[in-house]
């Protein structure tokens, strides 16, 4: 299995959803070898064996001298002065970047010929990503070599590569996670290197699971793909060892959330109309966004404008205790996302006994009744829903009581199981072919 991040150090949902997944197969029997750039040693490996890329020597070339280079001539490699937020938006590693040029010769032989060395990947999202991309590619087919295995899996477009070096240096059959796509982060602003990774991925996998049927929809209608092999498995959330946090927050008023990254996936615009408009009819309530990312700036601008900047409170990125004082402090969580592909954070919330506002633009309205469901443009209703659960207490308890229910039951060992049917069929399949 290759991702990029693993609990404890994480940027995003992605290494979360890895760590829920690889605990879930764990309890089907499933033994995961799970590869990540750079790995610190502290990572939980009761379920899983870490293999630090970072430590593994390449051995050898890419198995097609010529396809390398096909692949390396699509890939601009970027020299980036300072780091960047997490999850940057396409659009902005660009205008960031110092030199947006390809490679020299000079600089290709050297990235090239370095066989039988050691690679100090970042591990981050920020500099030099996409050079980090294809020289884990490189390591990916090495410890291709090294290791026995039946399936490989791999997540998102950061592996993709990885696991095609993977599949040709073994043979063995690829399985691609898609948990969110190019259109998902940029609209229609899409970023064609990033594009055209993922569809190289989504082409030469056997199997491709996708986090929701809208973004099964986006793969086969965006990306050319036959629908038989597209399979939907919804994510879940890992519950076990959680603890409520009691957390005095200090204020009076009511406290509404928004918490991700602020970029124009996450929909952090009209989360802020929105509480303009709440803030005009309903005064007993502050509203946090708790987040990083390129809208920052404009976000505070845009709060200062609509004169509400003594209700509203951005807090920076959270992780761990911090994520769980910030819902033990709130009384409403809005997710007003204008694609997401799943959304772990509204069920984290339901099960903080929050009640939840999400977009219908989200693969996890697929499996929620209890949350409010409003379409992400849709300030009026999004505001209509705050100010409701804020105003009557019993659409209030009747939410958390039943989204507590409802989020129970959505569990990682229940996504594992359909993901080891789809193992299977890739490595049925594969003998079928094989033999054929």
């Amino acid at each position: 299995m290759f991702g990029w991040e693993f609990p404890p150090h994480i940027a995003g949902g992605l290494g979360t959803a890895c760590y829920g997944i690889t605990k879930g197969l764990a309890k089907h029997d499933v033994d995961v070898l799970f590869v990540m750039p750079s790995a610190s040693g502290d990572e939980d490996q009761t379920s899983v064996r870490i293999i630090n890329a970072s430590d593994v020597a390449v051995t050898e070339s890419w198995t097609d001298v010529k396809e390398m280079n096909e692949f390396v001539d699509k890939v601009s490699f970027l020299k980036v002065s300072s780091g960047l937020v997490p999850y940057i938006d396409p659009r902005e590693y660009d205008s960031m970047s110092v030199r947006n040029e390809r490679m020299s010769r000079t600089e290709y032989e050297d990235f090239k010929i370095n066989y039988g060395g050691k690679y100090k990947f970042s591990g981050k999202y920020g500099a030099n990503l996409m050079e980090e991309v294809a020289r884990y590619a490189l390591v990916g087919a090495a410890i291709a070599r090294e290791n026995e295995f039946d399936v490989i899996h791999a997540h998102d477009w950061l592996t993709y590569a990885a696991g095609i070096a993977a599949k040709r240096v073994s043979g063995k059959p690829l399985v691609i996670h898609v948990h969110a796509t190019e259109f998902d982060r940029s609209g229609e602003n899409i970023n064609l290197r990033v594009y055209d990774l993922e569809k190289m991925g989504m082409m030469a996998a056997d199997k491709i699971i996708a986090v929701s049927n809208l973004t099964r929809n986006i793969i086969i209608n965006r990306y050319g793909i036959s629908p038989d092999k597209v399979i939907t498995v919804h994510n879940a959330v890992d519950f076990h060892g959680f603890r409520q946090v009691n957390a005095n927050r200090g204020v009076p008023e009511k406290i509404v959330t928004f918490l991700g990254r602020i970029t124009f996936q996450k929909g952090p615009e009209y989360f802020i109309e929105a509480a303009g408009k709440v803030l005009k009819k309903y005064s007993d309530v502050r509203f946090v966004m708790a987040g990083n990312g390129d809208l920052m700036n404009r976000s505070i601008r845009r709060v200062a404008k609509l004169g509400i900047s003594d209700r509203f409170h951005f807090t920076g990125f959270l992780r761990g205790d911090d994520v769980k004082k910030m819902f033990a402090y709130s009384d409403v969580y809005v997710m007003p996302s204008v694609s997401e592909p799943f959304g772990i954070s509204p069920l984290e919330a339901m099960r903080s006994n929050v009640p939840t506002i999400i977009s219908k633009q989200s693969g996890v309205a697929e499996v929620l009744k209890f949350a409010i469901k409003v379409d992400f443009w849709d300030i009026d209703a999004m505001a209509d829903a705050i100010y409701g659960l804020l105003a009557y207490p019993a659409l209030s308890g009747m939410s958390v009581r039943c989204g507590m229910e409802e989020v129970n039951a959505l569990k990682w060992e229940k996504a594992a199981f359909k993901m080891k049917e789809v193992y299977l069929q890739a490595i049925n399949e594969w003998k079928i072919n094989r033999k054929n």
